[in-house]
């Protein structure tokens, strides 16, 4: 899925042997080498994220006039069809957050029938540091984790049995910031870059046996799928929209000065067939926020940070961001169009979670990240 002209997303493309940083056209990429500027002709987003804010727009705006001109030279064009997608940026830190109410709902009635949300989650953005070193793009394929699993008498080792994953949207940062400082919402616009589709694969028996007392571990770090297509913040400025009201209202540090809700919809696909439509606009913290309680200790930031969401569920059964809602921790098999039906993933399945935004052309997409499960090497 390539985004179109209106979004000017980039993504590292190799074709013909050759790599270099580009923006989607639709059915085509551009290769901006074509700029003749050393933060565009590079492998990947890199330079350009190292840049800064003010070269940022400036590129951006150089692109645009280029495209409204119509006059591409054709050695710089190329069929999207024909090239293959690298990582799109070198991944520096990877924090995941946990910030949609009613995933944090639905997960926490299956445990904790009572009393869901923890007694912090409406005050803070929880998250866990996770892996950076197995973030991979789509279409690598995910080879099913082996682990501890609870048992009884005691735990047992063996090949994930509860294999999910989480459809999120990810951030990442370009400006850097030093060791002490703290970034405020209102300067999120001036560290981060933009945004991308994120599965972030769960192995959930594994999680449940190893996440307390201190949280998710090898549950999560085996591998974390992203798009290849980073859509920078000015494409997203028409779909800005207020997010839900938080009560009690967030402590000073995290209250947002603008509006960070984004109206962006999400699809996910099991072996072709639709299964759910999370709404990010539902999302209870925001990107600005999260940026904000990630650093407000003095942690630094670093060009090519990424930070995810957290599961994007909606108040809707057809909205769930993940198969532990959607099959009720695996008490009630989900039952896809053709009949088939799940709990968790089974080897050989293929997940795409894709997103778009809507605007005077209808639905535009802006990425998409698909990965295949392989079986367990034993």
């Amino acid at each position: 899925m390539t985004p179109d002209s209106s979004v000017l997303a980039y993504a590292s493309v190799t074709v013909d042997g050759r790599t270099f940083l580009a923006v989607g056209l639709g059915d085509q990429v551009l290769n901006l080498s074509v700029l003749g500027r050393s933060e565009t002709s590079h492998v990947n987003l890199d330079r350009l994220l190292a840049a800064g804010p003010e070269i940022w727009p400036e590129v951006r705006g150089q692109i645009a006039d280029l495209v409204a001109a119509g006059d591409l030279n054709p050695e710089y064009l190329h069929d999207a069809a024909a090239c293959s997608f690298n990582m799109p940026f070198t991944v520096g830190d990877y924090v995941d957050f946990y910030s949609s109410i009613h995933h944090a709902e639905n997960v926490g009635r299956l445990f904790r029938p009572d009393e869901p949300l923890m007694p912090n989650w409406r005050h803070l953005p929880v998250g866990y540091h996770g892996r950076a070193g197995t973030l991979c793009v789509s279409g690598t394929p995910i080879i099913r984790p082996m682990g501890q699993r609870r048992g009884d008498p005691g735990p047992t080792y063996g090949p994930c049995e509860r294999l999910d994953i989480e459809a999120e949207m990810g951030f990442v940062v370009g400006a850097p910031t030093e060791l002490g400082s703290r970034v405020t919402t209102a300067e999120f616009e001036q560290h981060v870059f933009g945004m991308f589709v994120v599965n972030d694969w769960s192995a959930r028996d594994i999680q449940a046996w190893e996440y307390q007392p201190l949280g998710p571990f090898l549950g999560k770090s085996f591998a974390t799928s992203i798009s290849p297509w980073v859509v920078p913040l000015p494409a997203l400025e028409s779909v800005r929209v207020p997010a839900p009201k938080q009560e009690p209202a967030p402590l000073d540090y995290l209250r947002s000065v603008v509006d960070w809700g984004l109206d962006v919809q999400i699809e996910i696909r099991l072996n072709g067939h639709l299964v759910s439509s999370p709404p990010f606009a539902s999302m209870y913290w925001t990107p600005d926020q999260q940026l904000a309680h990630m650093t407000v200790n003095g942690a630094s930031l670093r060009t090519g940070d990424v930070y995810a969401s957290g599961t994007v569920s909606g108040p809707e059964p057809s909205q769930l961001g993940s198969f532990i809602e959607l099959t009720g921790n695996g008490a009630e098999a989900y039952e896809l169009a053709d009949g088939t039906v799940r709990t968790f993933l089974e080897d050989g399945d293929i997940v795409e979670i894709s997103a778009f935004i809507t605007g005077p052309n209808g639905k535009t997409p802006i990425g998409s990240v698909i990965g295949q499960i392989l079986p367990a090497r034993l």
